[in-house]
């Protein structure tokens, strides 16, 4: 410690934002067949369409244990960011409380 500088540091808005972004990775995930289905027309050749068929369907397989990892990781970046918020004000609490208590002592003894 010293100069005022903490030894603990977290980038909060770092971490609230990683939580976001996996979630919006989670859905553009899920919207897949939507997007491949919207360009049905604009592709026009049946192939390709059923080639993208065949790939949704098989990604539909391993999607669903990608979007629950990235949940997870999500729920763990929210849960890091909630905790250390709470000890933040935990510590500033007792830190303020511990200078109110030195005051105090120090009024007592200016008194003597």
């Amino acid at each position: 410690m010293g100069k005022g500088k903490s030894d603990l540091a977290l980038p909060l808005a770092e971490l609230e934002d990683y939580g976001r972004q996996l979630r919006s990775i989670k859905t553009r995930l899920s919207h897949t067949k939507k997007l491949f289905e919207s360009y049905r027309d604009d592709i026009g050749d049946g192939k390709v369409n059923d080639a993208l068929d065949d790939f949704e369907s098989n990604w539909e397989d391993g999607r669903e244990d990608i979007t629950q990892q990235l949940d997870a990781l999500a729920d763990m970046s929210d849960a890091v960011v909630r905790e250390f918020k709470k000890l933040d004000v935990d510590l500033a609490k007792k830190a303020g409380d511990a200078v109110k208590m030195e005051d105090k002592r120090s009024e007592a003894q200016k008194k003597d």
